[in-house]
């Protein structure tokens, strides 16, 4: 039997947005989230589990797919998924390409399922 959306996990149900979300991105989208995961990549410096979390963002947007793996890299901590956050917060708020911008709100939804205590882990 398939579970109906109702029944579904919300990781799962996240998991599916951001594939959505990435499969959607127009080669002009594509470029964009490059670039910013580059700004990422080089604003957290030496924090290995950013620079990992960046570099399997920007393979996916490179690969159009998540290829069914988006958990966020373990390793995290509650500061570094706060900062996250905000900083995808940022991109949907002010980002000009709606796919780009999907593709942030998407992020954030994943990133929202591993902040301890927050209701939907």
């Amino acid at each position: 039997m398939i579970a109906s959306s109702d029944e579904m996990p919300a990781d799962d149900h996240h998991s599916a947005y951001l594939a959505g979300a990435v499969a959607a991105l127009t080669p002009a989208g594509r470029a964009r989230v490059d670039e910013l995961l580059e700004q990422l990549a080089e604003a957290v410096g030496g924090r290995e589990p950013l620079l990992r979390f960046a570099i399997a963002r920007k393979a996916e947007a490179d690969a159009g797919s998540t290829g069914g793996e988006t958990a966020p890299e373990q390793g995290l901590t509650p500061q570094d998924l706060n900062a996250l956050l905000a900083g995808f917060m940022r991109i949907r708020d002010d980002e000009p390409l709606d796919d780009v911008a999907d593709w942030a709100n998407a992020v954030i939804a994943l990133l929202e399922d591993s902040i301890p205590g927050s209701g939907t882990a």
